[in-house]
């Protein structure tokens, strides 16, 4: 295994009290920048998942260069937009969540057990002093949505994410009253759990490690009586990395890979601008890492793990039921999409009883701002030309269609089997 500090140490791993230590080719004291040598220190990332590979055993290893990335982002996280939560999960106790917590306790920026905090404004006030790095162990507990509180944190933690974030908080004033005062959120944050219930909007700002037990001794044990002293000068070392590159890491702007736009953006672009101003194989890391992070999204979507909203499942299914009829009656839509998916919009739905023309209605106009109307004298319903625009922002395409022999535009599937109408009947839409 690669050492942590290749040169620098003895052959223990600890370093000699008189010795002198060396940063990035520059040798001087702990934290000193004599010299860009020093500053930039070209090995220290390299140095940092080197400390992690010696004791934390990830489940892919690539997950060792994101928490090498992450660890180093707290550091300059005030020069940057948008912070991603990390999630250290495991199906099962005893894998290391603890252990890992532990060394970003030791290596991230000014951390914060907040586990025990009793209340989500405690949490508050103490980010309104300073940048902080917020480490949450056992999240399947401290965030478990039955908890009164739940609710106030994981907003906190949600609206942190972003440099700007605040929550308003009930603060004493000089008359012994008390008085609403804005607190800054904004903060890294890393917590620790196995399979924590946390809500969609929480995974969306999350970066996941997964942890599985270390049962055949692959690293090292964390013994903190021994280590701690190098810990610490690692640390020192990505303190004065990122006081010296913390301008050029907030004023880039690199690119990420197709598809890693959004959300995703959000959470990978911190990370890669570390990973640029660091150089060397670290940008092609991120990219990976983003790309990866795309597919197994998309994987889980496919597995049902991601289920969307009826609003959305709703938006999916009339593209698919929507033949090439300018205008159908509502009464008519709602049929096809229970013939369509009657699990999903019959009588044994979620809900209890079959979709209905004004629960229908109701999902469309609260969701999408789309509002039923007439053409001529028929029925209420709907202008595909309504649907057109909100398909294709919600990435939804509706069902290709080709021109006839005789110019006319068909569908590519047969409507019958679709929407379970018999198509010898004269069946209108009413």
């Amino acid at each position: 295994m690669t050492d942590a500090y290749d040169g620098s140490h003895g052959l223990d791993g600890s370093f000699a009290a008189d010795e002198p230590r060396r940063i990035g080719g520059s040798v001087g004291p702990v934290g000193s920048l004599e010299g860009s040598a020093a500053a930039t220190d070209g090995g220290l990332l390299d140095d940092v998942r080197a400390w992690f590979a010696r004791y934390v055993h990830t489940m892919h290893d690539s997950d060792l260069d994101l928490l090498t990335l992450w660890t180093v982002h707290t550091h300059v996280v005030s020069d940057l937009y948008t912070t991603p939560r990390l999630l250290l999960d495991s199906p099962v106790p005893g894998s290391g969540k603890t252990t890992v917590l532990e060394h970003l306790g030791h290596l991230a920026l000014d951390p914060v057990q907040a586990a025990s905090l009793s209340s989500s404004a405690l949490l508050t006030r103490m980010l309104a002093d300073r940048m902080r790095t917020v480490l949450i162990d056992e999240a399947d507990r401290s965030l478990d949505p039955k908890l009164d509180g739940t609710a106030e944190l994981l907003a906190i933690l949600n609206s942190g994410y972003k440099r700007g974030g605040t929550r308003p908080v009930l603060t004493p004033d000089k008359d012994k009253g008390w008085v609403a005062q804005e607190m800054p959120t904004f903060s890294p944050v890393a917590m620790a759990g196995n399979n924590p219930n946390l809500p969609d909007d929480t995974r969306s700002r999350i970066i996941r490690v997964l942890l599985l037990p270390d049962l055949e001794g692959n690293v090292e044990e964390s013994d903190w009586e021994l280590i701690e002293a190098d810990a610490e000068a690692l640390k020192q070392r990505i303190e004065v990395w990122a006081e010296y590159n913390r301008e050029e890491v907030g004023g880039q702007r690199p690119p990420l890979p197709a598809g890693v736009i959004g959300r995703a953006k959000e959470r990978w672009s911190p990370l890669k601008r570390i990973a640029v101003v660091a150089g060397g194989r670290w940008p092609e890391i991120v990219d990976e890492l983003a790309q990866a992070d795309l597919e197994q999204l998309k994987q889980d979507k496919e597995d049902g793990m991601v289920i969307d909203k009826p609003a959305v499942v709703l938006l999916k299914h009339l593209a698919i039921i929507w033949g090439d009829e300018p205008f159908v009656a509502t009464r008519e839509l709602v049929d096809r999409l229970i013939a369509h998916d009657a699990e999903m919009w019959g009588e044994y739905s979620a809900f209890g009883k079959p979709l209905t023309a004004q629960r229908f209605g109701r999902m469309l106009a609260t969701s999408y701002s789309i509002n039923s109307t007439r053409q001529g004298d028929s029925p209420r319903g709907y202008f595909r030309a309504k649907l057109l625009p909100v398909w294709r922002r919600m990435g939804i395409t509706p069902p290709e269609r080709t021109d006839g022999a005789d110019g006319t535009v068909e569908p590519t599937a047969e409507p019958a089997p679709l929407w379970g109408v018999n198509p010898n009947s004269d069946r209108r839409a009413s």
